[in-house]
């Protein structure tokens, strides 16, 4: 039951404003309004759709909407049988039998009295299916609520719900308005008198533990109950909670039906909440930081706005043990500026729901259910109601957010043959079952051009068959979804198709060994060249030739130790994100893991590369005085101070080059999977800190370069000017490039901590 705005009138009326464009929908909601115009009875056989499929499913709400007029208008009632009589088709099946019921219980509104005897003596068929709904005072039944196939639960013929009506006082509270009517609720806008306030008051049987967990919620996104009141000697309960006047997403839903792909925005949700404000005489707010939010969006990004809102709500009350059950558009109500609020938490049995009964734990509508969902109420498959978790809510608002972004949901069943049957209709059941989990996904090809890639991406892992393949909690969805919201941020996880970004991501170890080998190269070879030329050339020959192979013998094992532990940094990496690639899935911890070493890759490879060049400026000198060379204490201070404007070298670009391509591609790869943990917004604000530090010390190395050269006497300069140009030009360049990659690098590391700083969510 949804707090869902009707209009006062007819039941026709009230039938018209639930049903929706769809083919049944439409039919009915024609023939609901032809009803409400005419001063007679429509014919109701030029209602009926050609298509063989949905000609039964539509005669027969057909016939329950003119059983109603009828009977309540007192316009000319008739009875099942003569309906048969003149519609033959009626006749190829066996009336269902809530059809049957539906007259009795009409009947009986109207004021007939009316026994269950006469309808189990005349259909002995349906006898024991009647005996069952007449003993129990409980009506299931497949009712259209705008195109949904829901499955009910209505007041036996002792219910009080049909004598409520606008302007009574019930208790404390003045019904004012009618806000919505299900088949077992009626929800009323009321005045509570003690408190002087506006409040929604849902009145229906007194049954289920609902109000009790309801009450204890407290969050941003879940409408609040206030209390519950049981209503003496009426076998009624009256729930009231926080008003919220924006109507629903339902009406957000028929709003996306009417507007072309290429003009909705953010201005659609608007425009649908002015018009459920003015229709109940409320105030559109003037001034909202909120709505000039929502107008700036896409409508995309207005979807994944909406999406990780009820996302939250579903992870705050799933950490409370509550499943919601029947996520859809019209449980979803909307605030005057537009903030979703997650209502009508079917949740009689989410605490205990051993033993219960399919029937009685069935609450949703069919077609934005799980499989599993699905499969709990069918009476041959072996899933129960005690087998389901948070994950098959956020199915149900993954098929909620698809309808929004598209117009329609994204498994077609229009073609099922939905039979009103009690819960246990296999041919239903089948058919939405064989579609949810048959071998092709919803057809992407339907989300619009604007549609993001990871918004795609979230939409199809949240429909994956299997619940063990979707997100596995609220706040893991409400991460991704805020992914979506930000354009920095989901070109880096999830970039367009074609994108170098996307290429370079299986290219982990060439690219490593070239971000790490070529400025380390590139420094031994001008430490080869100024050693060869300053100080090994001075030295004896029997000196020089013991220099220059320890030299060569300590820069290739250095070169090589670098090498294996280069590839022992990324070996993890590359096993993880190619095993993601092929669709293996991860622990929560490995992906952690993942994530951490990816962010400390850069630092760890600068320290190696220091330290190697720092071993081998203390190597080489070393072993020359162990191996009985005579060098000079001052050729030797050179050496090393050489190493360490080398070191530098080998240091600083290597750290932007793999911190540049590890947060650009392979960071995001990670961060597609699992939940996000606040550890990592602290990573990433570490790293940007160290950013600065190594942009800093390479802005110093070809100050070091110039500075060195002080230290060179006058008659040596001629010999090594070249080399030194090199350096400081070649130094200069690399600061370029390195200060671009600070600048990109900084704008990725902010994109990627504004989606991550507030995970997880709960508010």
């Amino acid at each position: 039951m949804a707090f869902m705005p009707s209009r006062r009138g007819s039941p026709a009326a009230s039938e018209q404003a639930w049903v929706s464009d769809t083919a049944v929908g439409d039919a009915v909601a024609r023939f609901a309004s032809a009803w409400e115009s005419s001063s007679s009875a429509p014919d109701l056989v030029a209602y009926l759709p050609a298509s063989p499929a949905l000609r039964r499913v539509t005669l027969i709400e057909l016939v329950k909407v003119d059983l109603e007029n009828r009977w309540l208008r007192g316009d000319h009632p008739k009875r099942l049988g003569q309906y048969c009589e003149e519609l033959p088709e009626l006749r190829r099946w066996p009336l269902p039998p809530d059809l049957l019921y539906e007259e009795f219980h009409i009947r009986r509104r109207s004021g007939e009295s009316v026994e269950a005897s006469e309808y189990t003596q005349n259909f002995p068929g349906q006898a024991g299916e009647l005996d069952e709904l007449f003993g129990t005072g409980e009506y299931h039944s497949t009712v259209l609520h705008r195109g949904e196939t829901t499955l009910s639960v209505s007041p036996g013929s002792g219910g009080t719900l049909d004598d409520l009506e606008v302007g009574q006082r019930i208790d404390d509270f003045d019904l004012v308005t009618g806000l919505g009517r299900g088949a077992f609720a009626r929800v009323f806008l009321a005045r509570q008198r003690s408190l002087q306030r506006m409040v929604a008051v849902k009145i229906s049987l007194d049954h289920g533990t609902e109000p009790q967990t309801l009450a204890q919620f407290d969050h941003d996104y879940i409408v609040r109950v206030f209390d519950q009141r049981l209503l003496a000697g009426r076998d009624l309960r009256l729930l009231y909670m926080q008003y919220v006047p924006g109507g629903t997403l339902l009406d957000v839903v028929a709003r996306v039906r009417e507007t072309p792909p290429d003009s909705r925005s953010g201005a659609v949700l608007l425009d649908a909440i002015d018009r459920a404000l003015v229709g109940r005489g409320e105030i559109r707010p003037s001034e909202s930081g909120v709505r000039r939010e929502i107008a700036a969006l896409t409508w995309p990004e207005t979807v994944a706005w909406l999406g990780r809102r009820l996302a939250e709500a579903l992870d705050y009350a799933g950490r409370h043990g509550v499943l919601h059950r029947d996520v859809k558009p019209a449980n979803v109500l909307l605030t005057t500026e537009g903030v979703p609020k997650l209502a009508d938490f079917n949740i009689s049995f989410s605490r205990n729901v051993a033993g219960s009964s399919p029937v009685a734990y069935f609450g949703g509508s069919l077609a934005y259910m799980s499989p599993e969902q699905l499969e709990a109420i069918h009476p041959d498959r072996p899933g129960a109601p005690g087998d389901l978790d948070t994950r098959s809510d956020l199915y149900s608002l993954a098929v909620v957010l698809w309808e929004l972004l598209t117009g329609r949901r994204p498994f077609d069943d229009s073609d099922a043959e939905l039979r009103s049957h009690p819960p246990g209709d296999r041919t239903t059941l089948d058919a939405m079952l064989a579609r949810r989990r048959g071998p092709d996904e919803p057809a992407a090809d339907a989300l619009p051009a604007d549609c993001p890639n990871a918004l795609r991406r979230v939409l199809l892992k949240s429909l994956a068959p299997a619940p063990k393949d979707r997100f596995s909690s609220g706040a893991e969805l409400a991460q991704q979804l805020d992914v979506c919201l930000d354009a920095h941020a989901r070109d880096l996880v999830d970039p367009p198709p074609g994108s170098w970004r996307l290429r370079m991501r299986r290219w982990t170890h060439p690219i490593m060994f070239l971000a790490i080998a070529v400025p380390n190269l590139l420094a031994i070879l001008y430490s080869y060249q100024h050693n060869s030329t300053l100080i090994i050339s001075k030295l004896p020959p029997a000196a020089q030739e013991n220099f220059e192979r320890i030299t060569r013998i300590d820069y290739t094992v250095a070169f090589l130790i670098g090498a294996v532990g280069t590839v022992s940094m990324v070996i993890y990496l590359t096993m993880v994100a190619g095993g993601l690639r092929r669709g293996r899935v991860y622990t929560g911890a490995q992906l952690a893991r993942a994530r951490r070493d990816t962010l400390l890759l850069g630092q760890r490879c600068a320290l190696l590369c220091l330290g190697l060049w720092i071993v081998s400026g203390l190597v080489v000198p070393i072993t020359l005085e162990v191996s009985g060379s005579q060098v000079p204490w001052n050729t030797i201070v050179h050496f090393t101070a050489s190493q360490l404007v080398c070191g530098a070298i080998a240091v600083v670009y290597p750290f932007f080059f793999v911190n540049f391509y590890a947060v650009r591609c392979l960071y995001p790869v990670f961060l597609r999977h699992g939940e996000i943990s606040a550890s990592d917004a602290r990573m990433l604000k570490r790293l940007g800190r160290r950013s600065t530090f190594f942009l800093a010390a390479a802005a110093a190395v070809p100050l070091l370069g110039i500075a060195g050269a002080t230290f060179i006497p006058p008659e040596d300069l001629p010999r090594v000017i070249v080399a030194l140009r090199v350096l400081c030009v070649g130094s200069v360049i690399a600061f370029v490039a390195a200060y671009w990659m600070f600048r990109m690098l900084s704008e990725d590391l902010h994109a990627l901590e504004r989606v991550v700083s507030g995970a997880p969510r709960h508010e």
